[in-house]
């Protein structure tokens, strides 16, 4: 058999994979919009007769936070790179940039990731640095949401039962989070054996138990460096604690803006559950998942429909649309203008940028898997 005849089949099967996720993630789309969207527009509609009485300043503080919890989040990239690092004010446009990058692209994409190696490594950061800071980056703020979503929840339901709105939510979250705990247990005592409770799973999901297990053990790999590393632990276990914390305090500020009050384990149970299910490879950004959690979640805890919409629809636009407009334009002052880069030559236009980042398939695992290894020598 020739090489041309192996190679067509090949390519066959790739369009054809390509077809039908393309059509999967079509229909998804459309169960969001009917599900989830749809149901909330008379509730805009009516919170669009409120927005006049709105208070200002806690909007402008809600403003403010969101933007300093984004700080955080490059001062956890900061954290994460060391001693080779940009300039924190270089890495916060460059973590807007990429974020404006990623907020095109949906959950499970590794085009923000990419996008922010190639910044990284052109303002001067080591390959390998670059990488593995990325890396474990997304792997630290991951674990503390759902450290986060694990303490609320331990907070919430005894006090308040299984409220109905939200109470399915909760107990898939602490299933996640029981097993979770379980992989990584395993994964520190005794890798075989998380290893076969992860090829159990896949195989009952239909994913590739081989794939799972590889992407299994370079999360263990990473969390071993992390635990070794206590200075480096502590430090990432901060600045993410503060990045979501700063997120969850301007989401309280922007529902306080429309009138309504919540207590902070509400809070945190729908902000965490809403973030949780942001990554679900659907929709850019999560756009109609999170709202479409945050409002019912939001409504279950006491406040009105009004008051929910109008909040989260402030709280998106700080948090999402207008860090996405931001980004772009730290983009541009990275390539040209007296605050570029020095090798600007190596960065491309923003318009080809994104372009190439929708044309990219690769997800945030493979990316992970071939350029986030541990740093020589550790």
């Amino acid at each position: 058999m020739s090489v041309d005849e192996t190679v067509t089949p090949r390519r066959t099967r790739r369009r054809h994979w390509w077809y039908v996720r393309g059509s999967l993630k079509v229909m998804a789309s459309f169960f969001v919009f009917w599900f989830l969207i749809l149901p909330l527009i008379p509730g805009f509609r009516k919170a669009s007769s409120d927005l006049q009485n709105s208070n200002f300043w806690f909007l402008g503080v809600g403003f403010v936070l969101e933007g300093v919890a984004l700080f955080c989040y490059s001062m956890l990239t900061h954290a994460a790179l060391g001693a080779p690092s940009p300039k924190p004010l270089r890495l916060f446009r460059i973590q807007l940039s990429t974020r404006a990058v990623s907020s095109l692209m949906p959950g499970g994409s590794a085009a923000g990731s990419a996008l922010g190696y190639r910044l990284l490594t052109t303002s001067g950061v080591p390959a390998a640095d670059a990488g593995f800071a990325l890396a474990t980056v997304g792997l630290g703020s991951a674990v503390m949401l759902n450290i986060l979503l694990f303490f609320a929840l331990m907070v919430s339901i005894p006090l308040r039962g299984f409220n109905p709105v939200y109470g399915s939510a909760a107990v898939v979250g602490v299933i996640l989070l029981m097993f979770s705990a379980g992989v990584v247990v395993g994964l520190l005592q005794g890798q075989t054996r998380a290893e076969r409770l992860v090829r159990w799973v896949a195989r009952r999901l239909r994913f590739d138990p081989d794939r799972a297990v590889a992407v299994i053990r370079h999360v263990a790999d990473r969390m071993r460096y992390l635990l070794r590393d206590r200075q480096l632990l502590a430090r990432v276990a901060v600045w993410a604690a503060l990045n979501w914390l700063l997120d969850a305090a301007a989401l309280w500020f922007f529902l306080r803006a429309f009138g309504g009050s919540i207590a902070v384990d509400g809070l945190l149970v729908a902000f965490c559950l809403a973030n949780v299910l942001a990554v679900i490879p659907i929709t850019p950004g999560g756009l109609g998942i999170v709202e479409g959690v945050y409002i019912p979640a939001l409504t279950g805890f006491g406040l009105t429909r009004s008051q929910s919409s109008l909040g989260v629809l402030g709280y998106r636009l700080a948090q999402y649309w207008v860090p996405m407009l931001i980004g772009g334009l730290c983009y541009v002052s990275l390539r040209v203008g007296p605050w570029s880069m020095e090798r600007r030559d190596r960065l491309a236009r923003l318009r080809q940028v994104a372009h190439d980042s929708i044309m990219d398939t690769t997800d945030s695992l493979e990316w992970a898997e071939k350029y986030a290894q541990r740093r020589p020598g550790t």
